[in-house]
């Protein structure tokens, strides 16, 4: 099971970076091939670009190869909770941060958030406080709880889904208005809810496959 979820992670990592990050570009607005080349470039060689990635992707692996208890047996679970409640903080903030951001820029346009989300640290802040917010939020509902990641994987899912249905429309609105900064916002905000929402089919499916393998031993112990 260990060597599908490097398999999964390895996947995941490409799409993200090969094809993720381009699609935000693309729908930021050059259209022409040189203009996009030139833009993606740009893109790649941002340190802060590789921070986002840096998230979705160690979450995944983390949300892959966690050893915590899924059965019904309630076994202390080899991995403490507050490192499943950290990841999926960090994940549900960085959806947050994006439907606030969608949301601010399809109302106001370039004119959101004015001189507080020009300084990168600031921007870095807000989001550090609302992963602060998410990750006390998890550990105070699933302390008590059994399947921790089971949980936190569906509601990161949920959470994409409805990030999704937020970005979108906003996009729609500040392309049809033409603002300068607003679309790299949203299509950040897109980008950012298709890729939680395919982290979480790689946990899903490897846990699904551990539940079964659990049930083929209990019927030979049995």
């Amino acid at each position: 099971m260990r060597k599908w979820g490097i398999v999964i992670s390895a996947f995941y990592a490409l799409f993200v970076v090969g094809l993720l990050v381009p699609m935000a570009v693309l729908l930021v607005g050059p259209s022409e091939w040189g203009g996009f080349s030139h833009a993606l470039g740009g893109v790649y060689e941002d340190s802060f670009t590789w921070f986002p990635i840096a998230i979705v992707l160690g979450g995944q692996a983390l949300l892959l190869f966690l050893s915590v208890d899924t059965s019904q047996k309630r076994l202390k679970p080899r991995a403490h909770i507050l490192l499943s409640c950290t990841v999926g903080g960090i994940l549900t903030a960085l959806l947050t941060f994006a439907v606030v951001f969608s949301l601010g820029v399809g109302i106001r346009g370039d004119k959101f958030g004015g001189s507080f989300f020009d300084e990168r640290s600031h921007i870095v802040g807000f989001w550090a406080l609302l992963w602060l917010l998410w990750g006390i939020a998890f550990y105070l509902y699933l302390r008590n709880a059994s399947a921790v990641v089971t949980r936190i994987i569906s509601w990161l899912l949920k959470g994409s889904i409805l990030e999704l249905l937020v970005a979108v429309p906003c996009h729609v609105i500040v392309r049809r208005r033409h603002d300068c900064s607003a679309p790299a916002v949203t299509s950040f905000g897109i980008v950012t809810g298709i890729a939680i929402m395919l982290l979480s089919f790689g946990p899903s499916v490897l846990l699904l496959y551990k539940k079964r393998l659990d049930a083929y031993a209990a019927r030979s112990s049995a």
